[in-house]
């Protein structure tokens, strides 16, 4: 039986603020239900506005303080003001999770230039904007946290997928070379790497490839592919006060998996 780690009877981020970015994916709308089952007031950001207002009408039916702002996270003023508006609206941001992100696949000679550069608009220069702007929000209030979706593919890279390999590396660095220079002003900032979760990208995958669910759990040492529930945990736990000393990380979860 596999154990639901999306169950918390903690409240860690009670009378907390948290942003989460790209919640209509598996992964996004996990996250979101993590931090709201925890007591945080969270904001569900995305593109897409159905799916969001989706995501947030379901979490309200069980009770979640969860509201949208729906954005474009290759604009960089509207990530300034969907900050901006958490912030004045609240007073506060404690937690920002950057887990927005695409996959174009290809090697170099056959990735598009169009594929090339919204990888890195969506995977790190988001990043770049939305950090700019939530930090000093924290530093003000003496500390928060930050945790970035990467890739386990940001680490090992797979083939034929150099974009989305290249840009999940440069989040790794990007978390790092953040949590050096702002762990002195009371912020972590950490990355999660998964591996083959079952999501609606791995579904498209599956079916572009004719491969199966079951296909992959034979190949996981553990001996199934991961949730988003528990990629969900890993972020909680990472952005919580019970990780205080853990910054700067780039954490694997992939059930012992190399590269598939």
């Amino acid at each position: 039986m596999i154990p639901d780690p999306a169950v918390s009877r903690a409240r860690r981020f009670a009378e907390q603020v948290v942003m989460v970015t790209g919640t209509c994916g598996g992964i996004g709308s996990a996250i979101c239900e993590r931090f709201a089952k925890e007591g945080a007031s969270v904001y569900a950001c995305d593109v897409v506005a159905p799916s969001t207002e989706a995501v947030v009408t379901q979490l309200r039916r069980e009770g979640a303080s969860v509201e949208t702002t729906v954005f474009d996270v290759t604009d960089p003023e509207a990530c300034s003001a969907a900050v901006q508006e958490v912030a004045d609206r609240h007073g506060r941001l404690d937690v920002l999770v950057n887990n927005a992100g695409v996959n174009r696949r290809g090697d170099l000679l056959t990735l598009d230039r169009a594929d090339w550069d919204l990888s890195f608009a969506v995977n790190v220069d988001a990043l770049f904007h939305l950090c700019r702007a939530a930090l000093p929000i924290m530093i003000n209030a003496g500390g928060g946290s930050i945790v970035n979706t990467a890739s386990q593919w940001g680490l090992h890279p797979a083939p034929a997928h150099i974009a989305y390999n290249v840009s999940k590396a440069a989040v790794v660095a990007f978390t790092q070379n953040l949590a050096r220079d702002y762990a002195p002003h009371g912020i972590r900032v950490n990355a999660v790497c998964p591996g083959e979760i079952h999501t609606p990208m791995l579904e498209t995958g599956l079916a572009r490839s004719g491969r199966t669910v079951a296909d992959l759990n034979h190949v996981v040492p553990v001996g199934r592919i991961g949730q988003p529930a528990e990629v969900a945990a890993l972020v909680a736990f990472l952005a919580s006060d019970e990780a205080p000393f853990i910054c700067g990380a780039a954490v694997e979860i992939a059930g012992a998996q190399a590269v598939a």
